[in-house]
């Protein structure tokens, strides 16, 4: 479809975690009780485009938000930890082979798993059980210190960080350092297998969490404070990626910490507002469909309609269908290099609620001359599936940006 530009932040440019003032956000949904209409105005009117000024001004506003439902800050500590032999599953049948995955481009090395490093870790990024983030890094072993590019990877729904072990150790070939988490109430962060469910229909009934998605975005705010203090690290080299809801965090971990350096997110950028307005939320609800059951019975619908859908999304993720939407937080990711990988038939990321936010940051790299730099691109027939073609795309773009 369109295509995109490249631009190298300072080092001033990215926004931390514990920078952010206190503002409208620590009052519960205040951005839920404004207008779609009058956030988008504020935000982007018809006949302008993303600036600068007002990504910033997004950040901030996001980081505000994140910041209010937070348990008490504490310093970003980092605590060693063992390899997870039984990997908890969020599913009746434990997966066992991804094709797509295991096609990822990888150098043949004769004794590779002896030159395989395995880090296990854990990062303290708020405090609470929830605040504990498992990390998984796999790096080939060096002789000398050198600072190489890194790779953030980011599991679906359900699934956790050792279950993207064939992509971690196909980059970690072509020498990148490959990293790997566990998102909120997934993996290592989970107890049994309704984890995640109960944690979103918690969020609906006391609005105290924000377990889909935007608590990640923390957590990847927080990855980043530690990645670029590593010494085998290039800081200025520091991809995203992910599948589905793990395409989610990165497309709106990019969009909040420019520290992200290169972004390909995998089946997850979505218009959440459009998917309303043109009766398309079906499919991604159908993904979350307990927390909206319960939704609908809280508010005496008969059915889960439109109503139902935008008052949890404004619950458990406010914002997410007005002011950190995809046409606002997709191009505050310009001028990054960026790839967008989507199914041309994928019903929970209608392709049709992409041409406000492909255009509008379209128009960004074109300015500046940069426009091979971004790219959508919708694979022919596929709905909601990360197939191999997109695993190999996503690689040649992070070799293409990030040079290891």
């Amino acid at each position: 479809m369109a295509v995109a530009v490249w631009h190298v932040p300072s080092a001033n440019s990215h926004v931390r975690a514990n920078s952010v003032s206190t503002s409208c956000y620590y009052k519960p949904n205040c951005f839920a009780s404004l207008p779609h209409r009058a956030i988008a105005n504020r935000f982007h009117s018809a006949d302008t485009k993303m600036d600068h000024s007002a990504a910033a001004e997004m950040r901030s506003d996001f980081l505000q938000l994140l910041r209010s439902r937070r348990t008490a800050e504490v310093p970003l500590s980092v605590e060693s930890a063992q390899p997870v032999k039984e990997p908890l599953y969020q599913e009746t049948r434990t997966p066992t082979y991804s094709e797509a995955m295991e096609s990822c481009p990888k150098r043949e090395i004769p004794n590779f798993k002896e030159l395989l490093q395995e880090e296990n870790f854990y990062l303290t990024t708020e405090a609470g059980e929830q605040g504990r983030l498992p990390v998984l890094l796999l790096k080939l072993k060096q002789g000398t210190l050198e600072r190489r590019p890194a790779v953030v990877f980011l599991h679906s729904t359900h699934k956790n960080k050792e279950w993207l072990r064939p992509l971690l150790e196909a980059y970690a070939s072509r020498n990148y350092i490959a990293i790997a988490i566990d998102s909120r109430y997934h993996g290592e962060r989970a107890k049994n297998l309704t984890t995640y469910q109960d944690a979103l229909v918690s969020s609906w009934k006391h609005g105290d969490t924000m377990p889909f998605i935007f608590d990640t975005i923390w957590d990847l705010i927080k990855l980043a404070d530690h990645l670029t203090e590593r010494l085998d690290i290039d800081p200025s080299r520091i991809g995203i990626t992910g599948e589905s809801l793990g395409g989610m965090h990165a497309w709106l971990g990019a969009a909040a910490d420019t520290r992200y350096s290169v972004v390909a997110p995998v089946i997850g950028v979505q218009g959440f507002r459009w998917a309303i307005e043109h009766d398309m939320w079906q499919a991604r609800v159908d993904s979350l469909k307990r927390v909206f059951e319960e939704a609908r019975v809280d508010l005496g619908k008969s059915a889960i309609d439109k109503e139902v859908v935008e008052k949890v999304w404004d619950r458990i993720a406010p914002g997410l269908a007005s002011h950190f939407d995809a046409p606002y937080t997709v191009p505050a990711i310009a001028l990054r290099p960026l790839l967008i990988l989507n199914g041309e038939k994928d019903p929970r990321c209608p392709l049709a609620g992409l041409k406000l936010p492909e255009s509008r940051v379209g128009k960004e790299y074109e300015k500046a001359n940069s426009a091979e730099n971004f790219k959508l691109v919708a694979e022919p027939g596929i709905g909601h599936q990360m197939t191999p073609l997109m695993v190999k795309q996503a690689s040649e773009w992070f070799d293409q940006h990030l040079k290891p």
